[in-house]
């Protein structure tokens, strides 16, 4: 019977084991995964999770029955130390695994900071797995100060509910501006204003020097001299692809490990999909950190591990929810060169990203209608005339019969 590995149990790793069950795949599957709990989702970490408001029980991605109910072995807990694509084996707490077909869904590690420069100062988290939000969750008390090293998407999530529990919050951004690798200026000033609104500090253009402390950090220096006391500090500077055990084994790497379009590697009798795999995009290699990636391209690699001919065809979309404002994106803006703004209308407003006479992508703050609307056009190739979109009085679904 043949037995086929996952290494790697998080969103791509259990989407891609219950597809197999559900696709009709009658041996034998085995998961693994380094954390001690069950797959869960990663997006309510910095969100509900942090703030108390989901238990750890309803980040779970399928009940605990689910596994033993589909003969899935769950080996939590446990490093594969090595694979061998000679052998076909995998060395897991010091066991060695045959698989016929194996799958890397090992996700992605937050970047960190030196310890030259204080990245191993007691006080210093990262928000990337339950162990590292369930570590700083005491720290979240009213009145302390953090300073959180990164204006992205994860510094402005821990921020937000650092400013909800009423903590005084400085984000500190080397770049210009906040948000400025992922999204418009007209972006950046929306999460700027709602921030500053919720009593936040944001200091962009703003380089960190170093976090002073003995032992435990009590202050960030920043490039200009300026230091800011600290009880505790959050470091959200980006992620990176984990494929050590891939490049060790031999497989290609180009911006994570490199997949062709059906979430094959250089191996063929090895896959991968995630936030460690790149694919074929555009005529270059793409890699996206989404839950929607995650999934849709661990369905596709579990349809060919199984033998079928299915190609990945990416349909990029994100969230992030921020006090009371939820953020929908759809699609991918490289290369836009100028932004439509439609509202505000109330507490909605969304930004449509064209490239030349082609609509690329949409912000859609509050605004669900405009990112599906949006996501619908991008999906099926169509640009609406740009005069039209900011015409609140227009009913969007008119867009997608122009």
């Amino acid at each position: 019977m043949a037995h086929f590995i996952v290494i790697g149990a998080g969103q791509a790793g259990a989407a891609l084991v219950a597809r197999l069950r559900s696709g009709g795949f009658e041996g034998e599957i085995t998961l693994i995964g380094e954390e001690p709990s069950p797959p869960y989702q990663r997006p309510p970490l910095s969100k509900a999770y942090l703030l108390g408001e989901m238990e750890e029980e309803r980040l779970w991605l399928r009940s605990a029955d689910f596994y033993a109910d589909n003969r899935i072995t769950l080996r939590l807990g446990q490093k594969v130390s090595a694979i061998d694509p000679v052998a076909h084996t995998v060395t897991v707490g010091g066991e060695t695994l045959r698989y016929d077909r194996l799958a890397l869904t090992t996700g992605s590690a937050p970047r960190r900071l030196p310890a030259a420069i204080g990245g191993d100062l007691g006080g210093v988290f990262a928000v990337r797995t339950l162990a590292d939000v369930d570590a700083m969750r005491a720290e979240f008390q009213p009145g302390r100060r953090v300073v959180i090293i990164g204006g992205g998407y994860i510094g402005l999530e821990a921020a937000a509910v650092a400013a909800k529990l009423g903590l005084a919050v400085t984000v500190v951004e080397a770049a210009p501006r906040i948000l400025q690798r992922v999204a418009s200026p007209e972006t950046s000033a929306h999460f700027r204003a709602l921030h500053a609104a919720h009593g936040v500090t944001i200091l962009e253009g703003t380089g960190l020097d170093r976090l002073e402390g003995d032992g435990r950090v009590t202050a960030a220096r920043l490039a200009d001299g300026r230091v800011l006391p600290c009880d505790f500090a959050i470091v959200g500077i980006g992620i990176l692809p984990v494929t050590g055990l891939a490049e060790a084994a031999g497989l290609t790497i180009d911006n994570g490990i490199a997949t062709d379009d059906h979430a094959r590697t250089s191996d063929p009798d090895i896959f991968a999909a995630g936030d460690c795999a790149s694919f074929p995009h555009n005529g270059g290699r793409l890699r996206l950190e989404s839950v929607g990636n995650a999934i849709e391209q661990a369905e596709v690699a579990a349809d060919n591990m199984m033998g079928r001919d299915v190609a990945y065809q990416a349909k990029p979309w994100f969230w992030s929810d921020q006090y009371d404002c939820k953020l929908q994106i759809a699609g991918l803006n490289t290369g836009y060169d100028r932004i439509v703004t439609r509202g505000p209308d109330g507490d909605a407003v969304s930004f449509w990203y064209y490239g030349g006479d082609r609509l690329l992508a949409v912000d859609a703050m509050n605004d669900p209608r405009a990112y599906m609307v949006g996501k619908r056009l991008i999906e099926m190739g169509k640009t609406p005339d740009p005069a039209a979109v900011p015409d609140t009085a227009q009913d969007l679904k008119a867009l997608l019969k122009a």
